[in-house]
């Protein structure tokens, strides 16, 4: 597998050699599949919290009387059964929504992502991405030059002047190779990777 090396007008200069353990996995899309939704799910909070039958405001005085209504029984008002009563088994602060993934199915499935945007060709690689001042109008010049609109970028290394550039550009990600997650190299159209990253991304991954 070999991605395109963009300049800076973000044209195809010539090609680049990958190592094969990371960018050319075969495509395992059960795997993928896990990996996304075992980190999104990682990433919930328990903020919800619904009320049992006890701690609804209620009566337990008896609603009607046993026989003779047509009704079935009901002994208090909060009965889940009842609108605006208890539930059954509410959603509590302390729910655990996490998924366990082990490293190597984790490193595994970043592999098989990687290797499907290269096939793609939504994967390239750049020498390096450094702004002189942290403007983003710079950095939003510079993609915009390059025909990028929506990019995901791993740099071997983010100094401060590129990170203060592009955290108010909407769609565009600057991360160092251990910041990649597999949500954003999906949600992502482009992904650029530096030439000083692959290294570090074989480290990892491969």
């Amino acid at each position: 597998m070999q991605p395109e090396l963009l300049n800076e007008q973000g044209q195809a200069a010539s090609k680049v050699d990958v190592p094969e353990t990371v960018f050319d996995r075969q495509y395992n899309e059960d795997l993928i599949h896990q990996i996304v939704v075992a980190y999104r799910a990682n990433g919930r909070q328990g903020t919800r919290a619904q009320k049992d039958r006890e701690q609804v405001r209620h009566s337990t005085k008896k609603p009607f009387k046993q026989k003779g209504t047509g009704n079935a029984r009901a002994g208090m008002t909060s009965s889940p059964l009842w609108r605006g009563s208890g539930r059954v088994f509410p959603n509590l602060p302390e729910e655990n929504f996490t998924q366990k993934i082990s490293k190597k199915m984790y490193r595994a499935g970043m592999a098989c992502i990687l290797s499907q945007l290269a096939r793609e060709g939504r994967l390239a690689v750049v020498d390096s991405l450094k702004v002189e001042t942290p403007k983003t109008k710079v950095l939003a010049d510079k993609f915009k030059a390059m025909n990028l609109e929506s990019v995901m970028v791993i740099a071997d290394e983010v100094d401060e002047n590129l990170y203060l550039a592009s955290r108010n550009l909407k769609n565009v990600f600057v991360v160092e190779p251990r910041y990649a997650d597999p949500v954003s190299l999906v949600h992502f159209k482009k992904v650029l990777v530096t030439k000083g990253a692959i290294d570090k991304l074989k480290e990892m991954f491969a």
